[in-house]
């Protein structure tokens, strides 16, 4: 689609002179995969990690040359599908060493069944969807008012972007939307099954609903969700339900899934490192050298001093050293 296209990066290919686009997302190779070289029946799930290049940095996740890893399950249209690549996506956060996670939620259905309802021509629905995007309010209001006709509908695309908060904004969204169409009821309550299945679940995660969030509008067709941690600009994870993507190859199949910059992932991992590490001083000594193997095989980490070393114990996320005793080396607290 257009957001696909404006960050692809094009060069001109010097043995044929044929424009030539480098991969800024591996999403439409995995639908390729799905509809042509595997045609497996039923659903199927997919996991990838790639380098891709982009034009421009990504919006929500930052960076021209991201090490994507992705989440991909197609073939499956029930929430089912959605809820287990959101637990994945939380459960990848929590590896990485993730705290205090903000999971942001929204439908791209909702909006879709409004525009739709009220027959908007293509430019008018740019317009209101810009200024949506933008949570400009007042435009909003200007706009409707100008293009929607009826009250009733007027008054529900006006609510779209007062609509987001914490968990009770789904309740008022059902009050706001009491005649809408079929589809934004439909919409609404694959919300509230996110919300009792992640609250019971994920119950350090912060949910946050907005019913205006546009993001991948071009191609997302339901749900979508982006999760946060402070201390990083963009989403850490970003995705949501992509049905049809696999209708260019011939093959349309309902899908959703995820995607993580790789890079991002290991720098959380960094900066949350526990201390949790055994301090070794520097010695040539046989049964230290041997103390520090088979801990290592037991799965601890050890970190062994240098010569002329500045660093202490602690500046390497170690609690614990390896100290001399009458029947050899031991493991002790650091004082």
């Amino acid at each position: 689609g257009t957001d696909l296209d404006l960050q692809t990066f094009k060069l001109t290919d010097q043995l044929t002179g044929r424009l030539m686009g480098a991969s800024a997302d591996v999403t439409p190779q995995v639908a390729r995969m799905d509809a042509h070289s595997l045609r497996r029946p039923g659903p199927v799930r997919l996991c990838y990690c790639a380098n891709v290049l982009r034009a421009r940095a990504d919006e929500y996740q930052g960076g021209r040359s991201p090490v994507q890893a992705g989440l991909e399950l197609f073939g499956h249209a029930g929430i089912e599908a959605d809820l287990e690549i959101m637990r994945l996506s939380l459960s990848s956060l929590r590896l990485a060493g993730a705290e205090d996670i903000h999971l942001a939620l929204g439908h791209i259905g909702i909006y879709r069944a409004l525009a739709g309802e009220a027959g908007l021509d293509e430019e008018v629905e740019a317009l209101i969807f810009e200024a949506l995007e933008r949570k400009a309010v007042a435009e909003v209001d200007a706009l409707i008012e100008r293009y929607i006709e009826g009250d009733d509908l007027a008054a529900m695309f006006k609510q779209l972007p007062r609509l987001h908060g914490g968990g009770d904004v789904i309740e008022k969204a059902r009050l706001a939307f009491d005649d809408a169409p079929a589809a934004v009821t439909a919409a609404l309550d694959q919300l509230v099954a996110l919300q009792h299945f992640l609250g019971s679940a994920f119950e350090e995660v912060t949910l946050y609903f907005d019913l205006a969030e546009l993001r991948g509008y071009q191609y997302h067709t339901g749900l979508v969700f982006a999760a946060y941690v402070p201390g990083y600009g963009q989403a850490l994870v970003k995705g949501g339900r992509y049905d049809d993507t696999g209708r260019a190859f011939g093959r349309p199949r309902p899908a959703t899934g995820c995607t993580m910059d790789l890079k991002q992932l290991a720098s959380l991992a960094h900066q949350s490192a526990r201390y949790d590490g055994i301090w070794a001083p520097f010695e040539e000594d046989d049964a230290l050298a041997a103390t520090v193997v088979a801990l290592r095989d037991a799965g601890e980490r050890v970190v062994q001093e240098l010569p002329g070393q500045s660093t202490a114990a602690q500046d390497h996320f170690c609690e614990r050293q390896l100290v001399r005793g009458e029947d050899g080396w031991r493991v002790e607290p650091l004082a």
